[in-house]
C-alpha cells in the first residue's frame, strides 16, 4: 500500500453525498474527485445533479465534464483519468475525497484490480455489439443470464460494456467471469462514509429529486442532446432519467416521472447493497449537524493515526 490517506463518501443517489463532501473538504483542506458514471459527460447536467458553482463553495472538484456524450467511457478509462488526480492531490498535501455512487469507479482507484483481466477478442465483442445494436441491451443480458447468472445478477441490463465483456470472457476462454477472482490490493489507506436513511425517507428524497430535475429543465436538456445527434444507442443516454425521458420524447408520450422514480429507487437499492460490502465502511443515519460531528470524529481518528 502506498502512502496517503483518502476519504470516500459513497451511497445511494439522493442521500446527500455532495453537500457532505463539500463540508468535509472545507474542514480538512480537501479536494473532491467525482465517481459518477453520468456526471463524467459534458452536457449531462440536470439529470446527473452536478453541483453548481455555488454548491461547490470554492472547493476544487474533478471528473465532471471530462468526456463527450458521443464517446463510451469504461471503468478502465475512469481509473486512468482519476488515479493521477488523486495522486496529485496527495502530492500537494491535500486530502482527496472521492464522492459518488458508481462503486466500480471507486474500486478502480482504491484497488489494483484485474476485472477479469483476460485478453480481449474483438471478433466476439463485435458480435455482441451487433446483437445489442439490432435487438437491444436486454438480448445480450439474457444470453449472459444463461451462461453466467452470477455475473448477470451483479449487472444492470443497460450496463452494456460489462455485459459484453463478461460474454467475451466466457466465449473466448470458457471461464465464467464470476469464477475469476479479481485481485483487490489496496493502493491507499482509506475510510468510506455512507449516509443512510430509513426506506420511506430515502424514497421521498428520491421522488423529490426527480421532481426537481424536471423543474430544472431535464426535458429541455434531453431534447437538446437528441437534437445534437445523440441516440439511445449512446452510452451516455442509458443513464436513469435520460433514457426514459429520451424514449418519451421520441415516442411523443408523457414525461415518465413515475417510471424514473421507480427505476431510481431500484438503483438506490443496488447501490446500498454494493457499498455495504465496502471495507472500512462507516454508516451514518440522517445527515444533520449531530451526524456531521460524528463523521468528523471518525475522520479525525483516521487522519491522525
Amino acid at each position: 500500500m502506498s502512502g496517503g490517506k483518502i476519504i470516500v463518501v459513497c451511497g445511494s443517489t439522493a442521500s446527500g453525498k455532495t453537500a457532505l463532501t463539500v463540508d468535509l473538504a472545507k474542514r480538512y483542506d480537501g479536494e473532491v474527485v467525482s465517481a459518477d458514471s453520468v456526471a463524467i459527460y459534458k452536457g449531462l447536467d440536470v439529470g446527473s445533479a452536478k453541483p453548481t458553482k455555488e454548491e461547490m463553495q470554492g472547493v476544487k472538484h474533478y471528473m465532471f465534464d471530462v468526456v463527450s456524450p458521443f464517446d463510451e467511457f469504461s471503468v478502465s478509462d475512469y481509473e486512468n483519468a482519476a488515479l493521477p488526480i488523486v495522486k496529485d492531490i496527495l502530492s500537494r498535501g491535500k486530502l482527496p475525497i472521492i464522492c459518488g455512487g458508481t462503486g466500480f469507479y471507486i474500486n478502480s482507484v482504491l484497488y489494483r484490480m484485474s476485472y477479469g483481466n483476460s485478453k480481449g477478442n474483438a471478433e466476439i465483442r463485435n458480435k455482441y455489439e451487433k446483437i445489442v445494436a439490432e435487438k437491444g441491451n436486454e438480448e445480450a443480458y439474457e444470453i449472459l443470464k444463461k451462461v453466467d447468472p452470477a455475473t448477470a445478477e451483479k449487472l444492470h441490463p443497460n450496463d452494456k460494456m460489462r455485459v459484453i465483456r463478461a460474454l467475451e470472457i466466457f466465449e473466448s476462454s470458457g471461464v465464467r467471469k464470476s469464477d475469476i477472482k479479481d485481485e483487490m490490493t489496496p493502493r491507499f489507506d482509506f475510510i468510506a462514509i455512507m449516509p443512510t436513511y430509513d426506506r420511506e425517507t430515502l424514497y421521498n428524497r428520491i421522488n423529490k429529486r426527480v421532481d426537481r430535475m424536471f423543474e430544472n429543465g431535464l426535458e429541455e436538456e434531453v431534447r437538446g442532446l437528441l437534437k445534437s445527434g445523440l441516440t439511445l444507442g449512446n452510452q451516455s443516454m442509458q443513464g436513469i432519467g435520460y433514457k426514459e425521458t429520451a424514449e418519451a420524447i421520441l415516442n411523443g408520450s408523457e414525461m415518465p416521472l413515475d417510471i424514473i422514480k421507480l427505476n431510481t429507487r431500484h438503483y438506490a437499492k443496488r447501490q446500498i447493497t454494493f457499498f455495504k460490502r465496502f471495507q472500512n465502511l462507516f454508516t451514518v443515519d440522517n445527515l444533520d449537524a449531530e451526524s456531521f460531528e460524528k463523521i468528523c470524529k471518525i475522520a479525525d481518528n483516521f487522519l491522525k493515526n
